[in-house]
């Protein structure tokens, strides 16, 4: 069922189903949206509680002020997490939705219980080229653009009705949104706090992800998160919630008996 939240001057979109004091809550990839987690929420609903959210400009949520920038979105994951009365979150973030959930993270809220990163965006902004930028931002404009995208982003091709979810959110993103990403986001170096995290911290990587490769992921994250698990999904490119969903909610259920 949707649901709204208006928060930090932007209405939020989220979904909310299962029950429980400690609840999973999905942050997505630049491109996603909510929807990009029914595959992996669907098993675990009857177990936790889930909440997946649109971060502002994607789906169906928008910053009424124009801000598109990750502490934005960071403050509002951490009003969602107050509205709803949740009192304890593991956090599940994939790609950019990994570098927001690692801000709150590094905030060292007291409902943070555990950190699952999908291959997230490292914390350390990484020098990507302008052009490479550009190009990125270039095929998020048409659905010719995101087919194309979707050869780097998915190791394996995606069914039909995944695909055309993938090319729905990716077309749907606020133009702003888009632009803040590629022009500041991926370059933000955000590991500050980070490194005084405590709680269980679980990656996972796809070992055919071409955008966030595992050679470059192990080693930054080892640095600022020694006590961090490192999972390879085999076979598995950059979209794993999308192309192995049992697998990455399989590690939710882990991280949630590691908890108990």
């Amino acid at each position: 069922m949707a649901h709204y939240l208006t928060t930090n001057n932007a209405t939020l979109h989220f979904t909310d189903q299962g029950q429980g004091s400690t609840a999973l809550l999905f942050l997505h990839y630049w491109g996603g949206s909510a929807q990009t987690w029914q595959q992996v929420t669907a098993p675990l609903v009857p177990k936790v509680r889930c909440v997946a959210m649109d971060l502002r400009g994607w789906g169906r949520s928008r910053a009424l002020d124009g801000r598109y920038d990750l502490e934005a979105m960071a403050d509002d994951v951490q009003a969602l997490i107050e509205a709803l009365g949740i009192e304890r979150v593991v956090l599940v973030g994939h790609s950019m939705g990994g570098k927001v959930a690692q801000i709150v993270a590094g905030r060292l809220p007291a409902s943070l219980a555990a950190l699952l990163l999908v291959a997230p965006a490292p914390p350390k902004g990484l020098p990507v080229p302008a052009e490479v930028r550009q190009g990125m931002l270039d095929s998020y404009q048409s659905r010719a653009g995101v087919m194309q995208a979707l050869k780097v982003l998915t190791h394996q091709p995606l069914g039909e009705a995944d695909r055309e979810q993938v090319i729905t959110d990716t077309l749907a993103g606020d133009m702003a949104a888009k632009v803040y990403w590629t022009s500041e986001g991926i370059l933000a170096d955000i590991k500050e706090g980070l490194e005084l995290v405590t709680v269980p911290v679980l990656i996972l990587v796809g070992d055919k992800d071409e955008v966030e490769r595992r050679q470059v992921l192990e080693p930054l994250f080892g640095a600022i998160l020694p006590g961090a698990g490192f999972r390879v999904l085999a076979d598995v490119g950059h979209l794993s919630p999308i192309e192995a969903p049992a697998q990455v909610a399989q590690a939710c259920l882990e991280l949630l008996e590691e908890l108990a």
